[in-house]
């Protein structure tokens, strides 16, 4: 299939990431090889940008302003999560074909990969020749087919600093501490949350997941149990735990539920979860030192704690998904992992659109303990490679005394 000569965008949408800068160069660069591709245009604020005919001349950036742009973390374009209907749709093709766009490359989530399909899906029912790629990018770690996604390495690594942080406090100052990670419906970041462990006592002494419910009289059983031993306790928590019934603790808790454009309840916006809990535990078990965080959006794109390993990969996406559109009509690009552990070794492919879009991958059973309020093994060796390292630390607490 030849590639038409023509011009392309690229987007970015949904939620910021640490890394997703590093597929905008990706593609930037991979661009600047094929002749075929004559401009490079970038939507401002993704398809909100796009409908608006607001682009930026991409080519026109020096290799160092790359470089920089790359390191940044969220989405130097702009996002947004604008879900767009039939109408919006239709404008956005009107724009490709005033423009004489043929490629099209979105760094997003599922929701994003739906985009991509139904646009690209639609140009091909009007007889109009476009190349919709998919690039993966999520913290939550929850798209199909890849084994990983982009912008997930690097939210776990600072989940497992964070937490590696507040158990030295902990320990420091004994009490309760719950912490509340991002995490709607799969567990994967709050699971992060146990790659930093170094020591037997370290916490977080429990985890828990969207995948598993559990009743509030368990929770606060699991800690008392734990802080027994102990004398002090280190909890995760995702932000879309469910109770024992399925039903989502923080839509119980919400009394006007704000949503988004994809009728996504918001959930890491507010510390009412975190509140609850903490007040529940405090109560019940009488202990004086409770205490809890939202991690909120600072989780998702933090500057200075990008994996190398994240980096590398999302840029090595936003290639692949260029050199691909040179011959393929659409896609995805996905993930394979070769080998894990020291051996870590990846590979990438191209899967259709319609094997990603508008689904969830959640956490597999082998990572959540039995009990339901921890993280195996095996989910360290999945996805400590991913953060690029974490730092040791020391704790004289446990040495001999004198």
């Amino acid at each position: 299939m030849n590639a038409p000569k023509a011009n392309a965008v690229v987007g970015q949408s949904g939620g910021p990431t640490a890394v997703i800068n590093e597929s905008l160069v990706g593609v930037i660069e991979e661009a600047n090889k094929h002749p075929q591709i004559e401009n490079l245009y970038g939507a401002v604020h993704a398809v909100a940008g796009i409908v608006k005919d607001d682009f930026i001349d991409l080519k026109k950036l020096s290799a160092k302003e790359l470089e920089k742009v790359a390191a940044s973390p969220c989405s130097a374009l702009g996002s947004s999560r604008d879900k767009p209907d039939d109408e919006y749709r239709a404008k956005i093709l009107e724009v490709f074909k005033k423009r004489n766009i043929r490629y099209f490359f979105y760094i997003g989530g599922n929701d994003s990969a739906n985009t991509a399909h139904i646009i690209n899906s639609m140009a091909a029912k009007s007889g109009y020749e476009l190349r919709a790629f998919h690039i993966p990018k999520t913290v939550d770690n929850d798209l199909l087919v890849t084994d990983h996604c982009p912008g997930y390495g690097s939210a776990a690594r600072f989940v497992a600093s964070a937490l590696i942080s507040d158990d030295l406090d902990n320990r420091a100052l004994p009490g309760i501490k719950i912490d509340v990670i991002m995490g709607r419906h799969a567990g994967f970041l709050t699971a992060a949350s146990v790659l930093g462990k170094q020591r037997d006592d370290d916490g977080p002494h429990l985890v828990y997941v969207p995948e598993r419910g559990i009743s509030l009289d368990k929770f606060i059983s699991d800690i008392e149990e734990v802080y027994k031993k102990l004398g002090r306790c280190v909890v995760a928590v995702s932000e879309g735990i469910c109770d024992a019934d399925g039903v989502i603790w923080a839509e119980k808790l919400a009394k006007e539920s704000e949503t988004d454009a994809h009728g996504n309840i918001q959930l890491s916006g507010t510390g009412a979860l975190a509140d609850f809990l903490a007040a529940q535990v405090k109560a019940t078990l009488k202990v004086k030192r409770v205490r809890a965080d939202t991690f909120g959006y600072l989780q998702r794109s933090f500057a200075g704690l990008q994996s190398d390993v994240d980096a590398r990969e999302a840029r090595w996406c936003g290639r692949h998904a260029v050199q691909y559109a040179m011959e393929q009509a659409s896609g995805s690009v996905a993930i394979k992992r070769l080998a894990s552990g020291t051996d870590y070794k990846i590979e990438i492919f191209r899967t259709e659109l319609k094997n990603v879009a508008e689904k969830t991958k959640s956490m597999p059973e082998e990572f959540i303990n039995a009990e339901g309020n921890g993280i195996t093994d095996a989910f360290v060796e999945y996805a400590m490679p991913l953060t690029g390292g974490l730092p040791k630390t020391c704790y004289l607490g446990n040495y001999p005394r004198a």
